[in-house]
């Protein structure tokens, strides 16, 4: 049997490290919401403490199956009450921490999903 890679057209996260992801041959080291079908846009959080309300309902007007919440080096989870409006569009929220989420990313936007990353990079203290 002989196993071929699959095309796709999907926007996929190429690399990623402490405080950064690469899309194709670009370096990222702010805060970002990735989409499979080329969404590309800031999203102004530099850590898990930055998050606000607006920051998920900004999610919530997206056109998206799901939402992979990147939630910085460690998995935090948002208050649940910031998820409704998420909810309310019966868009699909999974939280995990930034690098399990660019995996997970790929994946699924490699099957033909419509799925964004809302990633949080924070920089490593020195």
């Amino acid at each position: 049997m002989k196993f071929q890679p699959e095309h796709s057209d999907a926007q996929s996260i190429t690399g990623y490290g402490p405080g950064w992801i690469s899309v194709g041959s670009e370096k990222i080291s702010d805060s970002i919401i990735l989409g499979a079908r080329g969404l590309r846009m800031a999203w102004p959080c530099a850590r898990f403490e930055d998050l606000a309300p607006a920051h998920f309902a900004q999610l919530a007007q997206l056109d998206a199956e799901l939402i992979l919440f990147g939630s910085g080096s460690q998995n935090r989870f948002a208050p649940q009450a910031w998820l409704q409006p998420l909810m309310a569009r019966r868009i699909g929220v999974e939280t995990m921490d930034t690098h399990a989420a660019c995996r997970t990313y790929n994946i699924l936007a490699g099957e033909g999903r419509n799925v964004i990353a809302a990633l949080i990079l924070e920089q490593p203290a020195f």
